[in-house]
This record gives C-alpha cells, structure tokens and sequence, in this order.
C-alpha cells in the first residue's frame, strides 16, 4: 500500500519517525514536505499529501501538524477526502469501519512515537465495515458534490 504523508515544522520529527517504521513494515511512503524543522505553512503540504490520495497515488494518507487540527482541516477541503483527526486506537478504528476515512490526521504535539505508531498500526489494519455505513458515506459524498 502507498500511503502520502505531509507535515509542518512542528510535526517533522514524528512524520520522519513515522516513515522508517511505516517502510520497515512493508508500505511505500510518498512524502510530500515539509523536509525540515524550519518554519513553514501546513498547508501546502497537507493538501499536497491529500490530492495523493483523492487521485489514486497512494490508497491512504497520513498528515501532521503540532495538533493535527489544521492539517485535518486543510486534508478536508480536498474533494474526496475524509480526513479524521485521531489521538487514540479507538478512534482509529472507527473512523475506518464507520466512516471509511483514507487520510489520517496526527498532533505531533499531543500524542507520542509511541501511541502514534499503534494508533496508525490499527488505522492502516482495519477495513470498512460497509453496509448501513456505506450509505452513510455516500450521503456525506453527496453533500460534498453539492458545493
């Protein structure tokens, strides 16, 4: 699986620890910035690494900021997106079994290495559940493709 990450100056360090532990268990990671701990707009790169995934150059995407709100926020402008801001496991799972979200959003400065792994560990390992929930989805896709 290709998965696009993209983060600020604040979440650096966390998004390139990330990285080794995502390639060394087996995912191809497409890393679209920032590529320093220099200060620099979110932004650009959260919606850089979420157009990856709204056209098909990763299966799921990963976007970071100090507190992972303003990356979600951007990672959700991009039509197709459901970007789900998680500091837990549970959560997690959820927004992939109920909601189907293929961007995840990460607080660098909330959670550590640590939970951070497992919470991406149980992201990238659950599926969606589908049913009453597809038609869930699809009314949020339809809201969507009204703007």
């Amino acid at each position: 699986m290709k998965v696009s990450l993209g983060c600020d100056h604040g979440a650096y360090e966390l998004k390139e620890w990330l990285k080794g532990e995502l390639e060394k268990a087996g995912y191809e990671c497409v890393d679209f910035g920032t590529y320093s701990a220099e200060s620099c707009n979110y932004p650009e790169f959260a919606e850089a690494a979420a157009r990856a995934v709204a056209d098909g150059r990763c299966q799921r995407g990963i976007v970071l900021c100090t507190t992972g709100i303003g990356a979600s926020i951007t990672a959700n402008k991009v039509k197709g997106i459901r970007c789900a801001l998680c500091g837990d496991t549970w959560s997690a799972e959820m927004t992939r079994r109920h909601n189907n979200s293929n961007v995840l959003a990460l607080g660098a400065g909330i959670v550590g290495k640590n939970l951070a792994w497992q919470i991406v560990e149980k992201w990238l390992g659950t599926g969606f559940d589908g049913g009453r929930h597809a038609v869930r989805v699809n009314m949020i896709t339809e809201i969507e493709n009204k703007q």
